[in-house]
């Protein structure tokens, strides 16, 4: 019988408070190649868990392991190679007004110093032309749209080669039609690249999406398909964060067949 492959991301027994507990013993672990979509009200801790996978918080209780380390008390420095294979798409964007668009992709790139100029102009370009921006290069943050902004932030987050993506809340403030486009791309990440995924939202539609979409490249183009029959769905979990405690873990399918009040509420 073949291994199960270890898990990319894994929390276990994880612990955090400020004025209030804000994770409460939480479990989970991201397999790699597949997506977990991270649901929950306000404050339930969703945002939170991301952070706390980048180093950006340290738990005061249980492990956090990225890739095969855990994170949990490194240095900055020792966590510097972690992040490095991380890509990080915030809830706005968060790309630098001063920059043009090309600048903002590359800036990791730059910072990290180890690529020619021209090396990095190439990626740069490659990663525009994933998200279908390759014509922006040149303009400024201020000249594009919410939902480029947001493409422009994948592109950035991508432009490592990262092998996990964490995504807050990155149709937030989106019409349905360029939620769709956003989704789109994580499932292009997903399954053309293999990069595993942790997608934050409170936006039910825009998770689906993700969980029955499939693409694949046939010649220059790309094909999606969307599978109706949520029973037959891989490759994508969800888990329902409640007050910081992980309430539900399962397929899609089961998230939308539990007779679990807490989520038929929040389903409906």
């Amino acid at each position: 019988m073949a291994e199960l492959e270890s898990p990319i991301v894994s929390l276990r027994d994880v612990h955090l408070t400020f004025e209030r507990p804000i994770l409460r013993g939480v479990n989970f672990d991201l397999a790699p190649g597949t997506t977990k979509v991270v649901l929950g009200g306000s404050g339930s801790g969703k945002t939170t868990i991301l952070r706390v996978i980048l180093g950006l918080l340290r738990p005061e209780a249980g492990s956090v392991t990225v890739a095969g380390r855990d994170v949990v008390g490194l240095s900055e420095e020792e966590l510097r190679p972690v992040r490095l294979d991380i890509g990080m798409v915030f809830q706005e964007g968060a790309l630098f007004d001063s920059l043009t668009v090309g600048e903002n992709v590359g800036y990791r790139l730059v910072e990290d110093g180890e690529l020619e100029e021209q090396a990095v102009r190439e990626r740069v370009q490659e990663m525009l032309g994933f998200v279908g921006l390759e014509q922006m290069a040149h303009r400024m943050p201020s000249e594009l749209s919410g939902g480029q902004r947001r493409r422009v932030a994948v592109a950035r987050a991508l432009v490592a080669r990262p092998r996990i993506m964490l995504y807050d809340e990155p149709t937030t403030g989106l019409d349905p039609i360029t939620s769709t486009q956003i989704t789109d791309l994580i499932v292009k990440v997903r399954d053309l690249d293999g990069v595993s995924s942790i997608l934050v939202t409170h936006q039910l539609r825009d998770a689906f999406n993700v969980a029955r979409t499939f693409v694949f490249k046939k010649g220059e183009e790309y094909v999606y398909n969307v599978v109706e029959d949520m029973s037959t769905l891989e490759g994508t979990e969800f888990m329902m964060l409640r007050e910081g405690v992980v309430h539900f873990e399962g397929s899609a399918h089961e998230l939308q067949t539990s007779p679990d009040p807490y989520l038929r509420e929040f389903l409906s």
